[in-house]
C-alpha cells in the first residue's frame, strides 16, 4: 500500500492506494490541528510500504506532515517535483519546476484516463487553466484568481463594498453581495469558456473540458459547454505517478 498526500493551498487530502484502489481516504483543512488530527485518524489505517506526497504550499506544513507520516507508519514521504516530461506528459515550460505540481498531476489523470486532448481547469484558492493534446504534450496555460479570493480582493480594496451576507449568483444583482458574487464567479465562468475557445483548434477543435478543485461543482453550472468535473484529480495522478517508472526516483 502507498500512502498519498495532495497538500493544497486550502487543505491537505490524503488517501491509501492498495493495487489500484483508495482503500481509505481523509482531508482537513490548514485550519485544524494537523498534527493532532493525523495522529487520531493515521492510528487506525494500515501501514503503507511508501509515502508520496505532491505539495504547494511552505516548508513548515510539508515538514509538519512528514512528521505526523514518520510517527504514525515509520516512513517519510518522497515529495513529487515537477518534471519536465514524466508519465506520458510533458511540461510546457521552459524551467519546468515553475508549473505546479499540482497542474502537472492532474494532467497525468488525465492523460492516463484517456482525456486528451482536453482542457482542466481547477477551481480553488486560483483558477488554473491546461491545454493537454492528444499525445500529452502541454500546451500552455492560464492562472488566475478563484472566485472566493476574487471576491476577498475587491472587499481588501474597497470602503463602501461591505456586503453583510454571502451573496448568490443571478444574471441581474438588485444588491451587493449578490452582484460581488454573481460578477465574481460569472468572470471565472467566461474566463474558462474563453480559454477553451482559444485552445480548442489546436487540440482538434472539440477537446473534453473537465474541472477539478473544490469549487469544481458550483463554477459548472455556470459554463457555456458540457464539462465533466474531476474530484481527486491530483491525487489520482500521484496514484499513477507512484506506480510507474518514474517513482525510481529520478523525479522525486
Amino acid at each position: 500500500m502507498i500512502l498519498l498526500l495532495d497538500l493544497g493551498n486550502t487543505r491537505l487530502k490524503f488517501a491509501l492506494l492498495d493495487g489500484e484502489t483508495f482503500v481509505e481516504r481523509g482531508a482537513f483543512g490548514w485550519d485544524a490541528d494537523i498534527a493532532h488530527e493525523l495522529a487520531t485518524l493515521w492510528a487506525t489505517w494500515p501501514v503503507p510500504r511508501r509515502v508520496v506526497g505532491a505539495s504547494v504550499v511552505d516548508a513548515a506544513r510539508e515538514s509538519a506532515v512528514a512528521v505526523a507520516a514518520g510517527k504514525a507508519f515509520g516512513v517519510g514521504p518522497v515529495w513529487v517535483r515537477t518534471p519536465a516530461e514524466a508519465c506520458g506528459v510533458a511540461n510546457a515550460y521552459a524551467e519546468p519546476a515553475r508549473l505546479g505540481v499540482d497542474r502537472f498531476l492532474a494532467m497525468v489523470d488525465a492523460y492516463a484516463a484517456g482525456r486528451a486532448p482536453c482542457v482542466l481547469a481547477s477551481v480553488g484558492t486560483a483558477l488554473t487553466l491546461d491545454a493537454l493534446d492528444a499525445n500529452g504534450t502541454h500546451l500552455g496555460g492560464w492562472i488566475a484568481p478563484g472566485p472566493l479570493l476574487m471576491q476577498q480582493s475587491v472587499l481588501g480594496a474597497t470602503v463602501q463594498v461591505r456586503p453583510d451576507r454571502n451573496g448568490s449568483v443571478r444574471d441581474l444583482a438588485d444588491n451587493t453581495a449578490d452582484g460581488l458574487a454573481s460578477g465574481c464567479w460569472q468572470a471565472c465562468a467566461a474566463l474558462v469558456d474563453r480559454f477553451v475557445d482559444r485552445a480548442a483548434p489546436m487540440l482538434g477543435g472539440h477537446p473534453t473540458v473537465t474541472l477539478g478543485g473544490g469549487d469544481a461543482d458550483l463554477l459548472a453550472p455556470l459554463l457555456q459547454r458540457d464539462v465533466t468535473v474531476v474530484p481527486d484529480a491530483v491525487l489520482r495522478g500521484l496514484a499513477v505517478w507512484a506506480t510507474s517508472d518514474a517513482a525510481s526516483g529520478k523525479f522525486a
